[in-house]
């Protein structure tokens, strides 16, 4: 469970109801903090037109879902694992919210900050700030080096919890879903030979620890990145216990596992069962509405993407819980129009 310094309304209110509806659960990459550098018109201009979101698109999403009366769930707070004859059964735990509020989770794929995302407007990192609480060090286009609590998922989402306690449930967040082939969090945790690998370990232990404290979790992203569906199973098995040696040892064990490029293996392929014998029993992939199935072992959930596609091409499947047109950052447009 989130940690009590997350805010937001406790499970043991009386006043809350059993909610018995779909369970949304939207994703998003880091946001872009300066669109003149991702929207620029290079090589990378147009993922980051299709994968990302601005900080200005961002905070009107998050205000536009607590209007439709969301509520931030913590994923872990749907199921519990329970042993009958020597093996593991998923149940499903009763989900009870104030009246009228609907359940979502947030997860973010890649808070990595690889290399390519600090030439491309994105952070450089997280960081504690000198109030003890998880900041963005950046660098602008001017090289002006800037920490800041306004331009990343993370601190606006726990700036708005405080403004409004009743859009989490038990101090919920995020699930921050981690490659390891670049490091985590901005600090690269993979290079064990460096000279200054000790520091950057650390750098990323003090950041863990503070979000697990504030309400965010973790789940594997896989350590390289790689299609499950595509790769054969010793590849699959290898990058498991890769990132579950390098990864899940910084961030404690998680039972999630959120398949990179949104693909999936189903239950019946080897894959399936070596994701589970790893100890991942919640599995994610990516589909256009809220889906949850529910595996005697395991269970399986898709996840919205918000991103420049879906804001552009999916405004009609988004409108339960924002208006796209409202929420596009003109700015993507003028800045690449002004490249051509």
């Amino acid at each position: 469970m989130p940690g009590n310094e997350g805010g937001g309304i406790s499970q043991t209110d009386e006043d809350l109801v059993p909610y018995h509806g779909p369970i949304e659960h939207i994703f998003f990459h880091p946001l872009v903090i300066y669109p003149e550098l991702a929207f620029d018109g290079d090589r990378m201009s147009r993922g980051y037109d299709d994968w990302f979101v601005t900080v200005k698109e961002f905070k009107a999403i998050i205000d536009s879902l607590y209007k439709h009366n969301f509520m931030l769930i913590d994923l872990n707070s749907i199921y519990e694992l329970q042993e009958a004859d020597g093996k593991k059964q998923t149940k499903a735990k009763e989900l009870r919210l104030p009246k009228g509020k609907k359940p979502i989770v947030l997860s973010i794929d890649d808070m990595n900050y690889y290399d390519y995302m600090l030439q491309n407007g994105n952070a450089n990192k997280l960081v504690i700030d000198d109030n003890g609480e998880i900041a963005t060090y950046s660098v602008s286009p001017k090289g002006e080096k800037i920490t800041s609590r306004d331009n990343e998922i993370v601190p606006i989402l726990d700036d708005f919890v405080k403004v409004h306690p009743d859009f989490s449930l038990n101090g919920a967040k995020g699930l921050i879903a981690l490659t390891g082939y670049e490091g985590v969090l901005g600090y690269r945790t993979n290079k064990k030979d460096a000279p200054n690998y000790e520091e950057e370990k650390q750098g990323a232990l003090r950041i863990i620890d503070r979000l697990k404290s504030t309400g965010w979790s973790f789940a594997s992203h896989g350590y390289g990145h790689l299609d499950a569906r595509k790769v054969g199973l010793d590849r699959l098995t290898e990058d498991t216990a890769r990132w579950k040696d390098e990864v899940e040892t910084l961030t404690g064990p998680t039972n999630i596992y959120v398949y990179p490029f949104g693909s999936s293996v189903l239950p019946g392929d080897p894959k399936y069962a070596a994701l589970l014998k790893a100890g991942f029993t919640v599995l994610c992939s990516v589909g256009p509405a809220p889906y949850l199935k529910w595996m005697p072992d395991s269970l399986m959930m898709d996840r919205r993407h918000i991103d420049g596609i879906a804001l552009k091409t999916q405004q009609s499947k988004l409108v339960d819980m924002f208006d796209a047109n409202e929420v596009l950052d003109p700015v993507r447009a003028e800045l690449l129009d002004s490249m051509h």
